[in-house]
């Protein structure tokens, strides 16, 4: 049997990842987390072999939740489960120790067959991903590098949180940082993008597809709701 942790901060996705995968054979859900910080809790006290996670969370965020539930358990298996398909997301959770990568748009079918083969050792990439990974690696691909490559993990993660609508205020908050350590990052990643504001980051990181989308899991879970109540 193998045991799944579903970390994510949106109680509705939890929902649906867990009534999408509680009646596939010889798969578990062992359990819950909305933050990388419970996670690392969970797995310290009961370690899953298989953790579902979401890149874009409150705290210290899905690359370092990564990173840090690999030194706790070096066999365990991490795929992220994010909206975004485009880099530098893929490329920074795979070198952080992640062994797959799908987006919430895949179906139960590709999550289940993920879940197994990571489980197994294998690495599982998301088609649309393995395509734009294997189109960049090639010199005349003709992409567009996306100039977000550039940015460390926290101007990642405060990007992600601004072109969600956060305010400096909220995001101090959410991350245990000073307002002033926030928008330290936020002018270092203004000067890194070549950009003077919020509204002209959000209009960059709508260039590269990098803004949250609603998923098919939220969309899922929504009729699992109705369907109960």
């Amino acid at each position: 049997m193998i045991k799944v942790l579903i970390v994510d901060d949106h109680a509705l996705v939890r929902l649906g990842i867990r009534r999408l995968l509680e009646d596939v054979k010889g798969i578990k859900v062992m359990g819950e987390a909305e933050s990388g910080e419970q996670a690392i809790q969970i797995t310290r006290s009961d370690p899953p072999d298989v953790v579902l996670l979401d890149i874009n969370m409150p705290g210290i965020g899905g690359l370092e939740t990564t990173k840090r539930l690999v030194r706790i358990k070096p066999d365990i298996r991490i795929i992220a489960v994010t909206a975004f398909s485009n880099d530098p997301y893929p490329s920074r959770v795979l070198q952080a120790g992640a062994s797959g990568y799908l987006t919430k748009e895949c179906s139960i079918e590709e999550m289940t067959d993920a879940i197994k083969k990571v489980f197994l050792g294998q690495k599982y990439l998301s088609p649309e991903i393995a395509q734009q990974m294997a189109l960049k690696s090639l010199d005349d691909s003709g992409q567009k590098a996306s100039p977000f490559e550039i940015l460390s993990e926290r101007e990642l993660q405060i990007m992600l949180m601004i072109t969600s609508g956060l305010r400096v205020q909220e995001i101090s908050e959410k991350l245990h940082l000073s307002t002033k350590t926030v928008n330290s990052y936020r002018y270092r990643l203004f000067d890194k993008l070549g950009i003077r504001n919020d509204v002209e980051l959000t209009h960059l990181a709508m260039q590269f597809d990098l803004l949250d989308k609603p998923s098919n899991i939220e969309g899922m879970a929504d009729v699992l709701v109705e369907e109960e109540t």
